[in-house]
């Protein structure tokens, strides 16, 4: 008989069986995401100025990250070299899979909450965006990032922020939340420093601070 959370083991999550099934997912699952954005990317690029366009698509961006981090499991020896570039990408990865993982649920029951409907997709965005946040935190055990770069990340996370709501182009939001746009701009912010101690309590957890 298996013991309990056999299934969330350093062995189990480290297998190539693994590591390739959620890189598969999730290289899919980032593509999907960045299509999802594909009418506010072009609305951005029409009506902004053209630098913006990368802090349009968080959850892909997030999700990106993520699947990046996954190559330097599977690849420590062609890509052991590039340490620095590892340690970003799993400090960005953690913060903002965590964020954007609760963000899109909390903005999808929110909008329901106050009289807005529910459909089939927002059933599979709850499921997937929760699995960003729990799957980058499994995965700090395996990471090599430590404190440094999470701040680092928790800076880029921060940036996004203030540039998504000075500039107007947050994600867009269901309709029954468009005059809550200062409140769901503190949430935002509050949930990203969540984000980093989620993060910081994770490397704590892994003992590697």
């Amino acid at each position: 008989m298996l013991k309990p959370f056999t299934f969330w083991s350093t062995s189990f999550l480290s297998s190539r069986l693994v590591l390739w099934t959620l890189f598969l997912c999730n290289l899919l699952g980032t593509i999907y995401g960045y299509i999802w954005y594909d009418a506010q990317l072009l609305d951005t690029w029409n009506h902004y100025p053209h630098w913006l366009i990368i802090f349009v698509p968080d959850s892909p961006t997030a999700s990106l990250f993520f699947t990046l981090t996954l190559l330097f499991l599977l690849f420590p020896g062609k890509l052991g070299k590039f340490v620095r570039i590892r340690t970003l990408l799993e400090g960005l990865a953690v913060v903002t899979s965590v964020k954007y993982g609760v963000w899109a649920v909390a903005m999808i029951f929110a909008g329901a909450f106050q009289g807005g409907s529910l459909v089939w997709q927002d059933g599979m965005l709850v499921a997937s965006h929760l699995a960003m946040a729990v799957e980058a935190l499994l995965f700090v055990r395996l990471y090599k990032f430590g404190v440094f770069m999470l701040a680092c990340a928790g800076i880029w996370t921060f940036l996004n922020d203030w540039v998504d709501y000075t500039f107007g182009v947050y994600p867009w939001l269901p309709r029954t939340l468009w005059d809550d746009v200062p409140a769901v701009a503190v949430f935002t912010v509050v949930l990203t420093a969540a984000s980093v101690v989620a993060g910081f309590i994770a490397l704590r957890a892994s003992k590697r601070v």
